[in-house]
């Protein structure tokens, strides 16, 4: 531990300052950050954590990657700002051409802006101008950020309360959540094609017939790291388009080799009409952007949409060599130690009874904490949702074993393990024994 001197800050300094002049949203994991390097978060005053939730999926690469500080620090000395969108410049052009290359399908060209609810917003309103069409349906209990327009889709009135009216003409359709839905006794297959029809019955009964676009995320990350079937998400795909709309795939928090591919739709053979990205595109700098493909992209006139920040030269600089970094044996090492904390996880949930389900793909994991003698909501046979459990579960992970993970889900009951795909196998074993403790610390409280 380090001294603490007179003029250095302490935690209590900076969360005191948060306090009086911080707008007051900000939601504290009690981990103020002084400083942080690959998978290791420090404190003001000295504690180290192991970082697993990567400010939520962000750090793909690991915190002060070298290659990305490097990158960024020669853009800065070269120049800052232009606006990228009246001055063309390299590093936007350079990332424009790496998208197309990357991006699934005939994807070509790039908007950037600054995070992910620009992204999608930006995605909606291509859309709209393509299909001249203006509904749009996204899914129960899926988020897509929290300005007013990504609001309106996200499917979760905890995030809405005092906040309406959104933009209008939004459907949602049940979310493909297995575990609580009443189709889960079906195959994965059967299930695809009831959950698809659910979303169809949607479109059916609550909108013109005339759609602009469904949205959906891979991955349903703060839904709870719901992991649709495969076929549900070509399904969803064809009946986009027979409405007359695209298909937007919300990669915010599941692209740059998250779930061990670049994008998770890489899983699936579905190529979206629209995909949107942000978070890890440039591991810590602010960036988003959407790609289309040209004849979509190609709805936009000059004047259309905009972004003075949107794809800051430094930023870009940063997204490129994030790129070069997760193809070069990062999203390899994602796809292994899934595997194998897959494994791990799985023998959890066999080992306790307060786990009621584990999901996930490459490094995004949820286990889903229910209390096992209560029902509902969902099927009788399912447990309750255990959301204090969980936020104990997170709480004794922090204080008692220094490890950093999250809490989501619909029900607040699902504790996310999302770390840096940088991470090793030693620190996941220790993760791993983390988790283990805290289950049996709490879970008789």
């Amino acid at each position: 531990m380090k001294q603490e001197s007179p003029t250095e800050p302490s935690n209590a300094d900076v969360e005191t300052a948060y306090d009086d002049y911080v707008m007051p949203i900000w939601k504290s994991l009690n981990v103020p950050v002084e400083r942080a390097s690959n998978c290791t978060l420090e404190d003001f005053e000295g504690t180290e954590y192991l970082d697993l939730f990567s400010g939520i999926s962000v750090a793909n690469l690991g915190h002060n990657d070298e290659a990305v500080v490097e990158a960024a620090t020669e853009q800065l000395e070269t120049f800052v700002h232009g606006c990228s969108y009246v001055h063309p410049n390299q590093p936007v052009a350079e990332l424009a051409e790496r998208l197309a290359e990357l991006t699934p399908g005939d994807l070509q060209k790039s908007f950037f802006c600054n995070s992910g609810t620009e992204a999608v917003e930006g995605a909606i309103k291509l859309a709209r101008k393509y299909t001249g069409n203006q509904e749009v349906v996204a899914l129960e209990m899926g988020f897509h950020g929290r300005t007013l327009g990504s609001l309106a889709l996200t499917g979760n009135h905890a995030y809405k309360h005092g906040m309406g009216s959104t933009i209008n003409d939004v459907v949602h359709a049940p979310a493909p959540d297995k575990y609580r839905s009443p189709h889960r006794e079906l195959d994965d297959a059967a299930f695809a094609a009831a959950a698809a029809a659910d979303l169809e019955h949607t479109i059916g009964t609550h909108t013109s017939g005339e759609i602009a676009a469904v949205v959906v995320e891979p991955v349903m990350g703060e839904g709870g790291i719901i992991v649709p079937p495969a076929d549900y998400l070509e399904r969803v795909a064809e009946i986009a388009r027979d409405y007359g709309g695209v298909l937007i795939a919300d990669e915010v928090q599941t692209g740059y080799g998250r779930t061990g591919e670049f994008w998770a739709v890489d899983h699936v053979d579905v190529e979206p009409d629209i995909l949107t990205q942000a978070k890890g595109i440039a591991n810590g700098l602010p960036l988003g952007a959407f790609t289309a493909s040209a004849e979509i992209a190609d709805a936009f006139e000059s004047g259309d949409h905009l972004s003075t920040f949107g794809g800051n030269p430094v930023s870009c600089a940063a997204a490129l060599a994030t790129i070069d970094r997760l193809e070069d044996d990062v999203i390899a090492n994602a796809r292994d130690q899934g595997e194998w904390l897959a494994e791990h996880l799985g023998a959890l949930a066999d080992e306790y009874d307060v786990v009621g389900d584990v999901r996930g793909r490459g490094l995004m994991w949820g286990l889903e904490i229910v209390a096992p003698d209560e029902r509902g909501p969902g099927p009788a046979d399912v447990p309750a949702p255990a959301p204090k459990l969980a936020a104990a579960i997170a709480e004794y992970l922090r204080e008692e074993e220094r490890i950093v993970a999250g809490v989501g889900g619909y029900h607040k009951n699902v504790v996310r393990l999302q770390p840096p795909l940088s991470i090793s196998r030693e620190q996941l074993e220790r993760a791993l024994e983390g988790i283990r403790a805290a289950i049996e610390a709490e879970q008789g409280r």
